[in-house]
């Protein structure tokens, strides 16, 4: 960056007082809290993080150094919630991604619920991949489906729902024809989200721990392999706490001779 367009002395300093503001004000809200989820706090978290931010932008411009903090992203928590505090409605919203793993599996089990249709409607829908979905999706909750996805050929990937709150709820078929573009996401109450990638973690402390264990089988191997040598080089030796003869075949004496009073 060039000299003329970076930031004055005056600008990183006003930043910094800023930042001292936006904490004091985070602080407060922090302490006047009426719950867990009071708005007031989030709106200060957000005003000392964009505080921070800025501060952290001009301090390297004008002066190539960086501050110790790590701002989370929008992507890593939900926006403050603006919804009823006593909400007399909800709305959940459940999305669960799948790979067909194994078509045919899935297809078998779409003949299985033609045969049992007494009504024999859809007779061709289980020959393909879709009309087997259409079949399956019909017929079992999506409870149901998730809890015996294995069966239906069906392999989990992510997995996420939102409880949203609503003043009041909607009115029949209003929101039909397109159910999930007016999601505010400052209207939800709580997420649960499921993903490989919050494994990934789990899975380092599993190997971590295996290879402490493999380490110690080693070691105890390792010292099996003594014992045996040390049996091998002198099967009689002083495992019986009895010492070796000498070369007259008296016992050896352990340290100097004991002398009474």
């Amino acid at each position: 960056m060039s000299d003329a367009a970076q930031p004055t002395a005056a600008e990183v300093r006003a930043a910094a007082e800023a930042v001292k503001t936006a904490l004091d004000r985070h602080l407060a809200a922090v302490e006047r809290r009426s719950g867990e989820d009071d708005p007031a706090v989030y709106d200060a978290f957000n005003q000392l993080a964009a505080a921070a931010e800025a501060y952290d932008e001009l301090l390297y411009d004008r002066y190539d150094e960086v501050t110790p903090f790590e701002i989370p992203g929008a992507d890593d928590s939900l926006p403050p919630y603006t919804g009823p505090e006593e909400p007399s409605a909800l709305s959940v919203l459940i999305r669960r991604d799948y790979a067909v793993a194994e078509p045919q599996r899935l297809m078998a089990q779409a003949r299985r619920v033609e045969a049992a249709d007494e009504e024999g409607e859809g007779a061709a829908a289980s020959g393909t991949v879709h009309g087997a979905l259409g079949l399956l999706f019909g017929e079992f909750e999506p409870d149901e489906i998730a809890s015996r996805h294995k069966e239906f050929g069906l392999e989990e990937g992510d997995s996420t729902l939102w409880v949203t709150a609503a003043e009041e709820t909607a009115e029949p078929g209003e929101w039909l024809e397109a159910p999930f573009e007016q999601v505010d996401p400052q209207r939800v109450v709580c997420r649960f989200d499921v993903s490989a990638v919050f494994d990934d973690e789990f899975d380092d402390d599993l190997d971590a721990d295996d290879e402490d264990l493999d380490a110690d089988e080693e070691d105890l191997a390792a010292d099996e392999e003594d014992l045996d040598t040390d049996l091998e080089t002198d099967p009689e030796g002083d495992l019986d706490g009895e010492p070796d003869p000498d070369e007259d075949g008296e016992p050896a004496r352990l340290g100097a001779d004991r002398r009474g009073p």
